[in-house]
């Protein structure tokens, strides 16, 4: 029986647009676009788990060179888009925020925090006409300031958190025979398709919350502590891949601040949107840092954007938390690919770690029968809802033309591990402000605060 889910519904299909041709329906992974062939069709959100694949596939749309100024505008202004938006608009498409983010960054009286994703840096600039891969780390801390927002933190703070946490919680689960594989929780809509078809699974998620809900906890918590601001004057918006972090960042689990702890999640496109609307040449801007300590990451952290990346930031410190020496290898390619399922055993002194990658949620289903029939012998499972993990997630700059697709993946992919190689620390136990986090405000991975903010349990279920 399927599990009861609080729905903020985040997926739309204009029916006055759409022409039925079903592209969406190819590649939702839970069957819930619903429709006949060249009729338009519809989202049972019963079903949805707004992973936005939909979004980025969707060929019907209103243009306007092709449609006029009064077709096109009365979708734009129906979609709360600025004057600034002339790009085609497609019938699938997530709801949008934006002017809830305004009106946050015109209040006088809040404090406005913003969080940016590792896979939004990759992706951002291809919507100001950079080729494909470019990554703009510095732009884009700088663009966030100049939109006015008072602190500029980076999301892969949180995920090298995450890491400490997700850890050790895999090496508690094998000293005390806690139930294996454990699977990764960061993906929201992978969250949600196993809370709708198998809820009886959901004891194999790490009952880490997400890197996007970490940061947001953590902001309202130890940031509103270091800024001497009360939580509930801190306003904290997050730029996602993802068009299924905002019914995230609304699940009733999500206020252990005791606030909402991410008040609006805007996408990669929308903030190319606001970007433009307030006049910013966006590739001309300098380089800036983001706003430390919740700004600062490591190498590990850059790679949760690709599939594959959260076990290999993962493995590079469980082998030293349970080796208790340095990791031979950073680079663990036996992780990388693109297949939809792959496998490996990595071994940590004695042990020999069985892991797994699941990229693309339509993959999931095989390993889940084979969990539930005793064939899946493995410690810990890597999920990701998109192709190719966070760089191909439903927020990111729409590919037209589907031939991008793969030159689009492998570009972004390579910036990703480019970017990594390149910072002075690719461990996540090494970042120095993560270790002052612990020593000054949680004190351990897995003690009783670190357990209030930064863990979680689904659909009502009491906190561990």
């Amino acid at each position: 029986m399927s599990a009861v889910i609080p729905i903020n519904h985040n997926i739309s299909i204009d029916q006055n647009i759409c022409t039925g041709c079903q592209e969406c329906s190819r590649v939702c992974p839970n069957l819930a676009i619903e429709g006949r062939p060249h009729q338009a069709q519809k989202v049972a959100e019963e079903k949805c788990v707004m992973c936005g694949q939909c979004v980025q596939k969707c060929k019907s749309y209103v243009s306007l060179t092709e449609h006029g100024p009064g077709a096109y505008e009365k979708v734009r202004r129906e979609r709360g888009l600025a004057d600034t938006v002339k790009e085609p608009l497609f019938s699938a498409h997530n709801v949008c925020r934006l002017d809830e983010v305004r009106r946050a960054l015109a209040d006088p009286n809040l404090i406005t925090v913003v969080q940016s994703a590792p896979a939004v840096r990759v992706a951002l600039a291809e919507d100001f006409g950079a080729p494909f891969g470019f990554l703009t780390s510095g732009k884009l801390a700088a663009a966030l300031r100049r939109l006015g927002f008072d602190k500029v933190y980076d999301t892969n703070f949180a995920a090298d958190v995450t890491i400490m946490e997700e850890g050790s919680e895999l090496i508690e689960r094998l000293n005390k025979g806690g139930l294996l594989p454990m699977f990764t929780s960061c993906c929201p809509a992978w969250v949600r398709y196993l809370e709708l078809n198998h809820p009886e699974l959901r004891g194999h998620l790490s009952t880490c919350k997400s890197p996007q809900q970490m940061e947001g906890a953590l902001l309202k918590t130890y940031g509103a502590m270091l800024l001497d601001k009360p939580a509930d004057g801190i306003f904290s918006v997050s730029i996602m891949p993802c068009t299924c972090k905002q019914f995230e960042s609304s699940r009733p689990e999500m206020r252990d601040s005791g606030q909402r702890d991410v008040d609006v999640v805007l996408t990669t496109r929308e903030l190319a949107w606001l970007i433009k609307e307030k006049g910013i040449d966006y590739l001309a801007l300098p380089d800036e840092k983001f706003d430390s300590p919740m700004g600062d990451y490591t190498g590990a952290a850059e790679i949760f954007g690709v599939t594959g990346g959260v076990m290999e930031a993962a493995l590079r410190t469980g082998y030293e938390l349970i080796a208790k020496e340095p990791i031979p290898a950073m680079d663990i390619t036996a992780v990388r690919g693109s297949d939809g399922f792959r496998t490996a055993e990595i071994m940590i002194g004695d042990l020999k770690l069985k892991v797994g990658i699941v990229t693309g949620l339509k993959n999931v289903k095989p390993v889940l029968e084979d969990l539930k029939a005793g064939r899946l012998d493995l410690h810990m499972i890597e999920v990701m809802s998109c192709p190719r993990g966070c760089i191909t997630g439903g927020g990111q700059p729409k590919l037209i033309v589907d031939k991008d697709f793969e030159e689009a993946c492998e570009a972004r992919a390579a910036a990703t591990y480019q970017h990594d190689k390149e910072l002075p620390l690719r461990k996540s136990h090494e970042n120095p402000s993560v270790q002052k986090l612990y020593s000054d405000f949680l004190k351990e991975p897995l003690g009783p605060e670190s357990h209030k903010l930064l863990h979680t349990t689904y659909c009502g279920d009491p906190k561990h």
